[in-house]
């Protein structure tokens, strides 16, 4: 991830800087290099642990006692770890817990999709604060996007001046390829919903917060990996059902982006030759099997009668004793049982992870179907070797994905606070 990130307060020079001295220059980069990674190390222990203490921080991060006393004591003055409790020890002095600030910083994760927007606010400890949706009932171009991003922004400030101030960053979830730019932003490209080439500001005009966006379903990723079902694993691959399909894989617990950011475009891979039209122009790409519409829309074409294009529609498509029905759900497990399967295959992951509101759907009817049919289409070896899990976090993955954005820019560097009184 590329984080278009500001060291320090209104180009003040940074703490690390003051104690240069005589040093060199190259030196005193590295000192404070050093000491930037080592807090992120730090940093990252705490934010991945309700509680914690300064010997248990030093033994995982390989740093010594002292070392770590340093840095904890920057971080409480950063106002982002305080101490909370103690606990006994056989024969000396009580043991200090270190929690995370609730109030020490703030961040929003946006899920933008081509229907509107859900934006939330997060406390440090990443509980939800509060939440606003605009749009949701009819697709929006890219303008009325931005402009329903920017009138639930400015609600959430309204209603939460206090955290506002606090506010490390805002993070977004959007549908279609996020690729980085060689200013340090990023341009969206959702060929699929028509849209040309946007730039984050774009979607933001006018803000006076560090912006950062990720592709929705690697946002998704990101969320299990920080907090959820991947947390912890090094291999998986994350797939993202709704009216669009996408997917993050993940090796040697690294997200994966490719060279300019599209990795995982998997709903356009080919499932028919010369099949069923999709949104992005071509035919047979697996969104125009599995998304939402292509599966509503074969039900409609087979006599069905589905309530709407949404969640119950999809819900009682599943339910659905009539044949056409379950014609159209046997062949959506077939065509998605081929697809992980070929995945299983491609990067042997240790979990599949379903979400989107799409695949939990699947998920909450069809997981055993599902599974069973990803391990028919792989090889024996790897196709016994992963575990299958809904994600965790339902409807809220995306936007919960997006705001880890700005809480790896927080961890990479301290909370710029707004210059001025």
């Amino acid at each position: 991830m590329e984080v278009n990130h500001v060291t320090d307060v209104a180009g003040a020079p940074s703490r690390d800087s003051l104690w240069a001295g005589p040093r060199s220059r190259a030196t005193a980069s590295t000192v404070t290099s050093l000491r930037r990674t080592n807090r992120a190390r730090v940093l990252t222990h705490i934010v991945l642990n309700d509680s914690t203490t300064r010997a248990a921080i030093a033994a995982e991060c390989g740093l010594s006692v002292a070392s770590v006393s340093n840095l904890v004591t920057d971080l409480m003055a950063e106002g982002l770890v305080v101490e909370s409790g103690s606990l006994s020890s056989q024969g000396g002095r009580p043991i200090t817990v270190l929690r995370r600030r609730p109030d020490g910083a703030y961040l929003v994760g946006a899920d933008v999709g081509e229907r509107g927007v859900a934006v939330e606010l997060y406390d440090f400890t990443m509980a939800m604060v509060d939440r606003e949706f605009r749009g949701g009932r009819q697709e929006e171009g890219p303008d009325v996007i931005a402009q329903d991003l920017t009138s639930a922004l400015a609600e959430l400030r309204r209603r939460n001046p206090a955290p506002w101030a606090k506010l490390a960053g805002i993070g977004l979830g959007l549908p279609g390829i996020v690729e980085p730019t060689a200013d340090g932003g990023h341009l969206l490209h959702a060929q699929s919903l028509g849209w040309p080439p946007l730039t984050i500001g774009d979607l933001t005009p006018g803000s006076d917060a560090l912006v950062l966006a990720q592709n929705g379903a690697k946002a998704q990723a990101k969320a299990e990996q920080w907090f959820g079902a991947v947390r912890g694993v090094d291999h998986a691959v994350v797939a993202l059902l709704g009216r669009g399909v996408g997917l993050a894989v993940i090796s040697d617990g690294v997200l994966q982006h490719g060279w300019r950011g599209s990795a995982g475009e998997w709903g356009h891979s080919k499932v028919e030759r010369d099949g069923r039209p999709c949104r992005c122009g071509a035919r047979g790409c697996l969104e125009a099997h599995v998304g939402a519409d292509a599966m509503l829309s074969a039900w409609s074409q087979a006599g069905g009668r589905p309530e709407g294009d949404g969640w119950r529609a999809v819900g009682q498509l599943l339910d659905s004793t009539d044949p056409a029905a379950q014609a159209v759900v046997d062949s959506v497990v077939a065509v998605l049982g081929q697809s992980l399967g070929s995945l299983v295959n491609l990067v042997n992951p240790e979990r599949v992870v379903i979400g989107g509101w799409v695949g939990l759907r699947l998920m909450e009817r069809l997981r055993d179907r599902l599974e069973a049919a990803i391990r028919a289409n792989a090889l024996d070896r790897p196709g016994r070797q992963f575990e299958l899990s809904p994600c965790t976090f339902g409807g809220a993955s995306v936007a919960l994905g997006a705001a880890t954005l700005p809480l790896e820019a927080l961890i990479e560097g301290p909370l710029q606070r707004p210059a001025g009184p």
